[in-house]
Order: C-alpha cells, then sequence, then structure tokens
C-alpha cells in the first residue's frame, strides 16, 4: 500500500507580477546558458516599477524566478524580468551606469515565509486604498489615490494619488502612519498612468496600450487627429483615461510624410468644368476630392496629386485646362442631401392605431346594416345576398314573412350564410300578370 502524502501549498502569486505591463521578450532564451550567471538583474513590482540589482551572491536566476531584493529599509519582493546580455541593452536605453550609479543587491531566491508574507501584505492593498480614500475625503483633501503599493516585508506602502493642483497632505501622512503603522510614501500620477495600472480593454478589442507596453508618456495634440484626417469628435477620440488616445501618435509619421507633396486645400481649381472647390483626401490613395458647390452638395471628383498640382500651375500662368480630369476619371456619386425634419410626425403610431379603430367600426355597421335591408324591386322581402332572411319557417307556406327588425339586429351574418332556402320556402310571392 502507497500512502498519500498531502502536497505542500502552493503560495499564489498576484496575476499583475507575472504577465502585463513590464514583460520583456527575451530573444536569446533558446541559447544555451550552462554556467553562465549574470551580475546584473532586472527586476520588476507591482508590473508598474522596474530596477535593475546587482547579484554578488552569484545565484543562478531566471526569468520568472521570486527574490527578495535591497530596499531602503528592510527588503522587497519582485520578479526577476530579465537576465544575461539583454539587461546590458536595457541598461544602455535606460541610460543606467553601474559605475555611477550603485545597485542594490539582490539577498536571496524568496523563501517561503518570504512569499507568505508578500501575499499578505498585496491583500491588504485593496483594503487600504479604500480607507485611504475616505481619511482623505475627512480632511477635505482634493486628490484621488488611485493605487497602493506594499514592500514585500509590509513595513512600507507606496500611495499614488491624483489631484489637480498642489496638495498639502503633510496630515494626511501622520494619520495614515498612525492608522496602518508603517511608513508612508506619496507618489503623484497623470489620469494615463492611473489608467495603466487599473488596465482594460479599448474599443480596438484590445488590452490598453497604457496598460502593457507604455512607460513613457507623451503628450497627445488635436493636431494628430487633423493630420490623420479624422473627425474631431470628442467622445470618439478620448481613451479611458479621459484624455485623448496614445494610438493617434502612433501612425503620425507616416502621415506627415505622406502629405508633405501635397498641394495646399485651401487653392480653388479653375477648369473648363467650372470652379472646383476642395473637399477632402485620401492621403495613401493620393487623390484630393473637389467639387463644384463649396458646401461639398453635388458630385465629388477624385483628381491624383500630381493632376491638382498641374491644374494649380496652369491656373497661375493664365490658363484655364478644358477638363479637370485627363481622359476622365472617377467621378463619385452625388451625393443629395434632404432635411428630413418635420416630415416624420411623433404621433405618426397614434394615427395608425386610430385608423384601425375606424375600419373595425366601418364592418359593425356594415353588418348591421345588412342584416337591416328593406324590400325593394328586386327585393321585396328585404332578405340578404344569401338569399335568406331570419324570419320563423313555415311548414307549408308558399310565402315568407318580413322578420322583424329587433330579431335581424341579434342574429349575424354567419347564422344566416349556413340556412340556406330550401326549394318552395322563403321564395318572394309571384305576381299575376
Amino acid at each position: 500500500m502507497h500512502t498519500k502524502h498531502p502536497r505542500p501549498e502552493v503560495p499564489t502569486i498576484d496575476h499583475r507580477l507575472l504577465a502585463g505591463k513590464l514583460g520583456v521578450y527575451d530573444w536569446l532564451d533558446d541559447l544555451p546558458r550552462t554556467g553562465i550567471v549574470s551580475e546584473i538583474v532586472e527586476v520588476r513590482f507591482k508590473n508598474t516599477r522596474k530596477g535593475f540589482y546587482t547579484n554578488p551572491s552569484r545565484l543562478v536566476l531566471k526569468k520568472g524566478d521570486i527574490v527578495a531584493v535591497e530596499a531602503a529599509l528592510g527588503h522587497d519582493i519582485g520578479v526577476v524580468s530579465l537576465t544575461g546580455e539583454l539587461v546590458k541593452e536595457q541598461l544602455r536605453l535606460k541610460r543606467v551606469d553601474p559605475e555611477r550609479t550603485p545597485l542594490k543587491k539582490v539577498y536571496r531566491k524568496a523563501k517561503p515565509h518570504d512569499i507568505e508574507k508578500w501575499q499578505q501584505a498585496i491583500a491588504l492593498e485593496h483594503e487600504t486604498m479604500i480607507r485611504s480614500r475616505k481619511i482623505a475625503a475627512d480632511l477635505h483633501l482634493n486628490m484621488k489615490i488611485g493605487d497602493v503599493e506594499y514592500q514585500g516585508d509590509k513595513t512600507k506602502a507606496i500611495f499614488y494619488y491624483i489631484a489637480d493642483d498642489r496638495v498639502d497632505f503633510r496630515t494626511l501622512i501622520k494619520v495614515l502612519a498612525e492608522t496602518f503603522h508603517i511608513r508612508i510614501e506619496m507618489k503623484q500620477i497623470g489620469s494615463r498612468q492611473e489608467a495603466g495600472r487599473i488596465g482594460g480593454i479599448g474599443p480596438c478589442g484590445r488590452k490598453l496600450c497604457c496598460s502593457t507596453f507604455i512607460t513613457n508618456f507623451v503628450s497627445v495634440s488635436t493636431s494628430a487627429a487633423r493630420y490623420q484626417d479624422i473627425s474631431l469628435n470628442p467622445q470618439k477620440l478620448a481613451g479611458q483615461c479621459g484624455k485623448l488616445k496614445c494610438c493617434l501618435n502612433f501612425e503620425l509619421d507616416a502621415y506627415v510624410d505622406a502629405q508633405k507633396d501635397f498641394p495646399a486645400a485651401n487653392v480653388a481649381l479653375n477648369t473648363g468644368d467650372g470652379m472646383l472647390y476642395y473637399q477632402k483626401t485620401d492621403i495613401f490613395g493620393r487623390t484630393m476630392s473637389y467639387s463644384t458647390d463649396k458646401e461639398g452638395k453635388g458630385a465629388l471628383i477624385a483628381i491624383p496629386v500630381g493632376r491638382v498640382k498641374e491644374i494649380i500651375a496652369l491656373n497661375r500662368k493664365g490658363v484655364i485646362p478644358v477638363k479637370a480630369l485627363e481622359g476622365g476619371g472617377a467621378v463619385q456619386e452625388d451625393i443629395k442631401y434632404t432635411d428630413g425634419v418635420g416630415e416624420e410626425s411623433l404621433s405618426r403610431f397614434d394615427d395608425k392605431l386610430k385608423k384601425k379603430k375606424k375600419r373595425n367600426k366601418g364592418k359593425s355597421g356594415n353588418n348591421k346594416a345588412g342584416n337591416n335591408k328593406q324590400p325593394n324591386a328586386k327585393n321585396p322581402a328585404g332578405t340578404n345576398a344569401a338569399g335568406g332572411n331570419n324570419a320563423p319557417k313555415a311548414e307549408n307556406a308558399g310565402t315568407a314573412t318580413p322578420a322583424p327588425k329587433r330579431q335581424g339586429q341579434q342574429r349575424g351574418n354567419r347564422q344566416q350564410n349556413r340556412q340556406k332556402p330550401k326549394a318552395g320556402q322563403n321564395q318572394p310571392p309571384k305576381t299575376e300578370q
């Protein structure tokens, strides 16, 4: 009999530390590294902060290892994000010189009690953030605390906040230190940094750029949208942070380079077809659309950029070309603009209900009128179209007596249609000649 030994509990690791914004693709990972020890490693903390640390103990570290590193006071817990030769490349990109700026040390690989304490610190972050927001509101401080990050040994916490103006939070620091019994550090961030810390899904269906790879935020202006010929709709141009989307800058250089040889848009073209006024540009199609109407209500003519330059040069010489397009070209369909204000009434659905009621009333009135027909020359007995009436039948009667009016009102056409007249019954009296 084999006895089953209980598996040791493996502490769960915060998902923010394993994947996300500050992850690095190590394209040298496939190469063998036997016997190679990294002197400097890159470590990340809570997916928003990175640091370079020396490895004086010559530990064999690889990407994803949890390590205890030196802090200002005490120690912190982080995850190794990069080792080997690529660390030197990151030092060069970040302009960090280990000889001039001394780096902190990696103490050891994290032990189970280190990871357990680290997990306890992570579990306190959300509750601490909620309580600190209430404390800041009670002190009437115009600020918003967006996130809290505990140090791995639970002796210090960083409070990230947003504020439009300068905030005097000296009293707040004292209250927070007395409440949570830790050292307090306040760090101001912007709305883009806050969105990156929270994360989310953008309108493109992908994770937010600020929560995946953007670390240096560059200001975005509305001129980026104008260069790309995007309509200035604030609701579509704004991201989840309330600022202009960072992705507006991604393709801006390509659009600027493509428009360098485009003629000015405020120049009208004088051709044999009339004066043509600029309406829009297809940047990568390298065509400019013109119309004979300034407001663009007429047909749009797509003219290549080279031809537009030729027409402008001819107009400056006083020459008017016969046609805007040489040998024909793509003429777009005439867009007819209509004003639909007032065409549809708000009570149009109520009118349909009224018409249905009138039709139902008309049908019921016709049924009553058909049952109460008066005798005439063709129908002296006042019978209905089916040939029968509602008079009581007589066994040996050759003639039919007209039915009373009340009975005709009570009985409907269905009963009259069912009762077909028999031979010799309900026939009008013959007139002698």
